[in-house]
């Protein structure tokens, strides 16, 4: 039904696919609370991604991973400025193509591609593993890196079973231009003018209290998170919750790790008491 999150009041700290989410759950009827962690802008300095992108058009790669959406989208933006989208698109058709999880995928389609293999864990670990399973002596593999984690680990694991690394960052995040709307949206919590934060990355409870922390507002944020039910995507959110002392109240069935049954878990658990947003 279209009603199901009616009345209710939901927070969400997606960055990269805010807009998708929002809408996701405005169609069901809820009032959301966008509260991004980042801001996103283009990589300072285009020049390397420009020439990343001549590569692999020069001499496509013999495979490509791409760890978020964001990025793919991001590196179109560049090629359709360099007016080689036809080649490009061409090039990237040629090789085997990775995915961090089914965000990329989906923006690997928004071009006419599939990707080979989506990795069951979202995670860099869970692109390590899955291409420790993969022969890749020899090849020239494209990696196309976010911001804001280390990859040295996943970079050198991909060099020692024998491929040519070849990275590119597309973007960057603006942590501070986020901090004000974060302390809003933990007052909020606190306030009990929220019926349900929804986690879709374990980087957002990492970022919700790293935020706290600095603006001298950890205790509010507890106390808005004691009573505000805690609705997480998938496993690595919820163990990330762990190691702040909390757990997730609401989480989609096992191996349903996306946004539309995270959604359809919300409006199943909210529904069972009565809205209670404070006016």
């Amino acid at each position: 039904m279209a009603d199901r999150l009616n009345g209710y009041r939901i927070l969400i700290l997606e960055t990269r696919e805010e807009a998708q989410f929002s809408r996701l759950l405005a169609e069901q009827g809820a009032d959301v609370l966008q509260c991004p962690m980042f801001a996103i802008n283009d990589a300072p300095d285009p020049a390397p991604i420009e020439a990343w992108i001549r590569r692999g058009i020069d001499k496509p790669f013999d495979d490509v991973v791409l760890m978020t959406g964001e990025g793919l989208r991001r590196l179109m933006k560049v090629v359709r400025r360099l007016g080689v989208e036809t080649d490009f698109v061409a090039a990237l058709g040629k090789a085997r193509k990775f995915t961090r999880g089914p965000k990329p995928g989906r923006a690997l389609r928004e071009i006419g591609l599939e990707p080979q293999q989506t990795t069951e864990k979202p995670t860099s670990e869970g692109i390590a593993e899955m291409l420790s399973r993969i022969d890749l002596k020899g090849r020239r593999l494209g990696l196309q890196l976010y911001p804001d984690k280390d990859h040295a680990a996943l970079i050198g694991a991909i060099r020692a079973q024998g491929a040519e690394v070849d990275t590119v960052l597309p973007y960057v995040y603006d942590a501070k231009a986020a901090d004000t709307n974060i302390v809003t949206a933990i007052e909020e919590m606190a306030g009990g003018r929220i019926d349900a934060i929804a986690l879709t990355s374990s980087g957002q409870a990492r970022r919700l209290f790293d935020v706290a922390h600095a603006h001298g507002c950890e205790a509010r944020l507890r106390e808005g998170l004691a009573k505000t039910p805690i609705a997480s995507v998938g496993p690595v959110v919820s163990d990330e919750l762990k190691t702040h002392g909390l757990s997730a109240a609401i989480s989609p069935a096992e191996g349903a790790y996306f946004m539309k049954p995270l959604i359809s878990a919300m409006a199943v658990e909210l529904g069972k008491s009565r809205p209670r947003i404070a006016g």
